[in-house]
């Protein structure tokens, strides 16, 4: 029976070691794989040394204190206890060798415990070492910032691992007194034996010494405040409760030496006094004296009170988000804009968007998925240089899901279907006749023409890939679709790990808790296990301790893909400044990369001056690269990150307000407007496009967004992030001249719905089996003016992806809605050019809507359809492209009779 649990036993333990093995050693080999092995090497040492040394202090700390209650327990005042203890199963335990072994045991349980439960701080303890200076002062204490990023959280983990030592051994070993010397025995008065007095007043003497630090720290951590008006130390923090934290500290340290004085005399009332004490101060200084001095000294005067330290607030506030080195510029209102002068903003106009990426991502999955296990996770606005013009344009990544396989084997979804394929992209303002988008990069292999060149299509690490695959198996890989068969390819890249022989294989076994992997005769050595392919999931676990943006964008660089990821340096430790959703400080300080294929990742440090990322360079001397390094292809593409440019634009429609007395009464607040998408009413998101901004000559990418008055509805200013060239990472805000009257998106929109013409046709088409879809309203600053740009989609129910219906521009006190923006933007400056046929009502050759009856149409369409689906099947994607061009003529031709029928039967029941 004994060899037997041996044996299982010894098996137990080789599986555990095994396991722990294959997550270290694979993790080893992933890291190396991509260049990392020297920080992966940093991560493992520095999480088990300072692990290792909590541990060993708080188990040495422990068992010596233990220890000093050993003559006490073998003493044993307590004779029910001692006669138990001395006749146990294991015989006399109370003797000087079983009692230091059971300290032993029990220190090692504990000390195990609570490392257990405190986890991993070693990263605070290396920032603490590689910190630098940053220049910039508090104004309370004058201590430096990078005291209050890396020195306090170092000395509050200090703190608060004191305080546990501290009390879980006083507590310990007050059990075992009260344990071996019951109250009943020794008096209720005494509480506890003389040996035990004074050892606790050791150990509480200790615990205060502690608790006064923490008072010292409550002192910087009023910098943090949230008491008044304001964010910060104000009135009541720094006048009344700073000198409260001096006293009680002072009042601790005199707790303290009493306590050590009663190592002599060995009185519990030392104990019990200096307990009340310090609690009774503790609960006046911190519940009961700030409320009351807040609310009868300082709320009856409160600006004359806070003024000062309100002024604190909004500087360290606008330098936490960068935005002291905003520029605040006018944007004075020139009057009227002719047509010419609007035309002759080409760069503007011809990048209006008109897609908006929540319809156009129907459409993408509608028209270029092609295949069910294929999805377009999101749609991405960039800019590319086409003909020598830069040009917007919306782009996607198609994506393999395997778990949508219509047979999700396990061969099909880690060695066949292993990657998706390709991108599709169309300008923002390319409508196709049948008021779809007009592609520039599409379908089985990549079509486009020369400007945009994808030599390597698939994608192997993507926003979709969260699962393990292997490459160079003994089964060709899937590549794309041709009709009935399918088109394979091999992987000839360089990412992944080797799968090896026996023994590694045993360890990915483990590791991916997959016996497949170790008995598949599909794997040869030379096979490559590719995971960890998701690429925000990839770049966390290379360096977890960036915020990473959770809207990666994909780019066409040299032929191949690349995902660009925005990381930021971030904390709640600025002093003063206001927080907005956890943090209170936020810098754009890393530009990641990920090849699509190879996985191969780099973070370029864009920032190198920034506090945080100049220690973790320090602290990770391989891992980060310098901008200038950045290829030149990618460069091009670093903009303005969306998740940054939204903190800053909420934080600055309050923070705009440099006057304390303005800003104190909230007299000029500003913030984010509302508009109409589909039938919902939804604060207007920041949105990219190419303009001109004012006093600058050529065009540019920007982001940008407007503001209106707090609680109104009239514009009055809009902010812009810059992204190219030079002028990348500057924020600028234009304001408005204050006392002339400018429309803000909600009012567009409300105009919209009020203009006659403009409902009845919504209304309209919302009543014939469609729904109209209204996209995101583009507010245009062009040459001293404001131009508003709206999007109509109409989808039918049975349709699965929105046509591009009629575009709304509005400007000045007039309204249009034509066809085409073209259309549009020359009604709206009063032009009447002669009418063009409406794209969306082209016919298809050989049919007349007026002439041919709606079954016509239908078969028409049907035999269209039929015509498309034998292209498909014989991969002939040409024909396939051309018919389905015919087809979506005959369905315009079918739309047109029945909006024509529907009108007539409107006029008959109107006539009735």
């Amino acid at each position: 029976m004994k060899k037997t649990a041996a044996i299982i036993g010894t098996a137990v333990l080789l599986a555990l070691f095994l396991w722990v093995l294959s997550v270290i050693y694979i993790d080893w080999l992933w890291f190396k794989q991509l260049g990392f092995a020297n920080s992966y090497l940093i991560f493992l040492t520095s999480d088990w040394i300072v692990k290792f040394a909590g541990w060993l202090i708080f188990a040495l700390f422990l068992y010596l204190n233990l220890r000093r209650t050993e003559k006490t327990i073998l003493e044993m005042p307590n004779l029910i206890l001692r006669h138990v203890l001395m006749n146990t199963r294991f015989g006399n335990i109370l003797t000087p060798k079983r009692l230091r072994a059971f300290f032993l045991l029990l220190t090692v349980l504990i000390s195990s415990i609570i490392s257990a439960i405190s986890g991993s701080e070693w990263i605070t303890i290396r920032l603490l070492k590689a910190a630098s200076p940053t220049g910039v002062s508090d104004p309370v204490f004058g201590r430096d910032l990078s005291f209050y990023f890396f020195s306090l959280p170092f000395l509050e983990l200090l703190y608060q691992y004191l305080l546990v030592l501290f009390i879980v051994t006083a507590v310990v070993c007050t059990a075992f007194y009260l344990l071996v010397s019951p109250p009943q025995q020794i008096g209720v008065r005494r509480f506890l034996p003389q040996t035990g007095t004074s050892h606790l007043s050791l150990l509480l003497a200790g615990t205060l010494m502690v608790v006064a630090l923490g008072y010292r720290l409550q002192m910087y951590n009023l910098l943090y405040s949230q008491r008044g008006v304001f964010f910060g130390a104000g009135f009541t923090d720094l006048r009344v409760l700073l000198p409260a934290y001096w006293l009680l500290l002072i009042i601790t340290v005199l707790i303290v030496l009493a306590l050590l004085l009663n190592f002599k005399v060995k009185s519990t009332r030392f104990i019990t006094g200096g307990l009340t004490a310090v609690i009774a101060l503790s609960v006046l200084v911190n519940f009961l004296l700030p409320p009351a001095v807040q609310k009868f000294i300082v709320e009856p005067n409160e600006f004359v009170q806070e003024e000062p330290y309100l002024r604190h607030n909004l500087d360290f506030t606008q330098k936490a988000y960068g935005l002291d080195q905003l520029q605040l510029r006018q944007f004075p209102l020139t009057g009227p804009l002719s047509y010419e002068e609007l035309t002759a903003t080409e760069g503007t106009i011809e990048n209006i968007r008109l897609w908006d990426w929540r319809p156009l991502l129907l459409t993408y999955n509608q028209l270029q998925a092609l295949r069910d296990y294929y999805t377009f996770h999101d749609v991405d606005t960039d800019r590319y240089s086409i003909n020598g013009k830069q040009v917007q344009l919306m782009l996607s990544a198609r994506e393999m899901q395997a778990v949508k396989l219509s047979s999700p084997t396990w061969v099909n979804m880690r060695l066949f279907y292993t990657h998706g394929y390709g991108v599709v992209a169309n300008k923002v303002n390319a409508v196709s006749k049948q008021r779809l988008p007009e592609f520039l990069l599409r379908d089985f292999p990549i079509q486009g023409g020369s400007a945009l060149q994808v030599e390597v299509p698939q994608i192997y690490y993507g926003e979709l890939t969260d699962y393990y695959i292997f490459t160079g198996t003994r089964t060709d890989e899937f590549d794309y679709p041709l009709g009935e068969t399918n088109a394979t390819t091999r992987y000839e890249g360089e990412g992944g790990l080797p799968v090896g022989g026996f023994f590694r294989r045993l360890l990915l076994a483990l590791r991916f808790s997959d016996y497949r992997i170790l008995f598949s005769n599909e794997l040869t050595a030379t096979s490559r296990i590719h995971f960890n392919r998701e690429i925000i999931s990839r770049v966390q676990k290379i360096m977890p301790f960036l915020k990473y943006d959770n809207d990666p964008y994909l780019v066409i660089d040299g032929g191949r893909l690349y995902w660009l990821l925005d990381a930021y340096t971030v904390s709640n430790r600025y002093p003063y400044a206001e927080p907005y959703e956890g943090i209170n400080y936020i810098r754009n300080s890393v530009k990641v990369t990920v090849d699509a294929y190879n996985g191969t990742v780099r973070f370029y440090v864009f920032q190198p001056d920034e506090p945080y990322i100049a220690a973790y360079m320090k602290i990770f001397p391989d891992l980060f690269i310098s901008a200038e390094k950045i290829p030149a292809g990618l460069k091009e593409h670093v903009r303005y990150p969306e998740f940054l440019f939204t903190i800053q634009s909420h934080i600055f429609a309050t923070y705009h307000m440099g006057d304390a007395k303005v800003f104190y009464n909230k007299e000029d607040r500003w913030q984010i407007p509302l508009e109409k998408y589909g039938e919902e009413t939804v604060p207007l998101q920041p949105y990219y496009t190419i303009l001109n901004l004012p006093g600058e000559e050529d065009p540019e990418f920007v982001l940008i967004l407007p503001y209106t008055m707090y609680n109104r509805n009239n514009m009055v200013a809009w902010l812009a992030g810059r992204c190219d060239g030079k002028h990348y990472g500057q924020l600028v805000c234009y304001q408005f001249p204050k006392g002339e009257l400018l429309y803000g998106p909600a009012q567009i929109e409300a105009r919209i719905d009020q203009d006659t013409a403009i409902s009845q046709q919504l209304a309209l088409w919302n009543q014939q089996g469609s729904r109209v879809v209204r996209g995101n309203l583009l507010v245009l600053p062009i040459n001293g003016t404001i131009l508003y740009v709206e999007p109509l989609y109409l989808q039918a129910e049975q349709s699965q992806f929105p046509e591009l219906a009629r575009v709304i521009v509005a400007y000045g006190d007039k309204i249009v809605m034509e066809n085409t923006l073209a259309e549009s933007l020359a009604a709206v400056f009063g032009l009447h050019p002669a009418e063009e046929k409406e794209p969306v009502d082209t016919e298809p050759p050989g049919t007349d809507p007026g002439e041919n009856n709606l079954q016509q149409l239908i078969k028409e369409a049907a035999d269209l359809y039929d015509a498309a689906q034998e292209a498909l099947r014989r991969g002939d994607w040409s024909e396939y492209g051309r018919l389905q061009e015919e087809l979506g003529k005959v369905i315009s031709a079918l739309q047109k009779v029945e909006r024509q029928q529907e009108t007539e039967n409107q006029a008959e029941i109107g006539e009735e």
